[in-house]
């Protein structure tokens, strides 16, 4: 496949830490085998952002085909539990990914700090909002194959947890079958070990049942000293349930971590659930979540917005109009987004001091109920 089709023809060079003086360049987050994560500032706005660097002279065919899925899926799946892709910068020898920035950690460092696991309540709160985005990708027919706490980031200023690293995900057809093995051991169904073909969403219930198991047991099910351990416990479908669990949250971890991916619950059974519908009618994350499109920015500051990108000599008014309606990602919709993001943390900012005029710190309410929730359980 041709890689310019996942930059939308958005071209760029690098030099002295800058992509084509659009983003300055900072630390790095982390690595793998042909990508780095660093951290960076999108220069006209100064927004913070984390920019995934592919060196495409490392890509064999496969991860290449992987890649063109990531991109693909990503673009797909715009929710507001789901990291979002702003932007797709191709050059000859890197592509480059615009991803929004999380300021909080991941899912596994946060489980890890908390011996034993999470409280049932909190746990609740941050599985609720990763089974909402996996609920919106199947609904889009698109399967994520490598769910995992490192896979989960937090966003602690907002309160929520979002999905991330879409590199084994692929477009599904309901009722038919997948091939590919991917993911990791201590996450994988047990069809996925077999090599067996396998129904797509069945093996995201699965490591949904681990990330649970993980939340509120503060280790993996199944991981062991060696591999094959590992491999015999999940094929045996074997694991200890601590005491402190309660029987309706054991009850729903024992419906998705089922040998037999038929008999596996369903995202609409999980939604359901008896254990996970506690404390729903009080959730207000969803009042707090990011942009997702145009249709949430006001009149008034979608005009205000596009003359500050005139006046900045981003683009004209009709090319930013037109990138909006072609819903590309390229720099003109990445300026837009991060500028509308940032008028809508003001708006929810100025809410928040005039119900709390004594609240200094920019925190939602969210956030302080999950903070509160923690202190309370400790």
């Amino acid at each position: 496949r041709n890689m310019q089709n996942i930059g939308n023809g958005n071209r760029a060079l690098v030099y002295d830490g800058k992509i084509a003086g659009l983003y300055d360049l900072e630390e790095t987050l982390g690595s793998g085998h042909f990508a780095v994560v660093k951290l960076a500032r999108h220069v006209f706005t100064g927004e913070k952002v984390a920019v995934k660097v592919i060196d495409k002279t490392k890509l064999d065919e496969v991860s290449r085909a992987h890649l063109f899925q990531e991109v693909r899926c990503m673009k797909l799946v715009q929710h507001p539990n789901v990291v979002r892709l702003y932007e797709v910068i191709d050059t000859q020898t890197k592509l480059y990914l615009i991803l929004e920035l999380g300021d909080g950690g991941d899912l596994y460092d946060y489980i890890m700090k908390h011996e034993g696991g999470l409280s049932e309540s909190v746990a609740r709160e941050y599985f609720r909002q990763i089974v909402r985005a996996i609920s919106y990708c199947h609904k889009l027919h698109v399967v994520h194959r490598d769910l995992k706490p490192e896979n989960v980031v937090f966003f602690e200023k907002l309160g929520v947890v979002k999905l991330t690293d879409f590199g084994f995900s692929n477009k599904f057809c309901p009722g038919q079958k997948l091939e590919t093995s991917c993911g990791s051991l201590a996450y994988s169904a047990p069809e996925i070990l077999l090599g067996d073909s396998y129904d797509a969403p069945a093996v995201d219930i699965w490591s949904l049942g681990v990330i649970l198991y993980m939340l509120v047991c503060g280790q993996p099910p199944f991981e062991k000293a060696n591999d094959s351990e590992t491999l015999t416990m999940i094929m045996d479908c074997k694991y200890t349930m601590p005491a402190h669990v309660s029987n309706e949250c054991r009850k729903l971890i024992g419906e998705m971590l089922v040998r037999e991916p038929e008999k596996r619950a369903t995202l609409e059974q999980i939604a359901q659930d008896e254990w996970l519908a506690q404390g729903a009618q009080e959730d207000t994350v969803p009042e707090y979540l990011p942009l997702v499109s145009r249709q949430q920015v006001s009149d008034d500051d979608h005009t205000l917005i596009i003359q500050k990108m005139v006046n900045g000599n981003i683009a004209t008014k009709e090319e930013i109009l037109d990138a909006l309606d072609r819903n590309e990602y390229n720099h003109i919709t990445a300026t837009y987004f991060l500028l509308a993001e940032r008028k809508l943390r003001q708006h929810r900012q100025e809410q928040l001091q005039k119900r709390r005029p004594d609240l200094s710190l920019p925190v939602s309410s969210a956030s302080r109920k999950i903070k509160l929730l923690e202190l309370l359980c400790k």
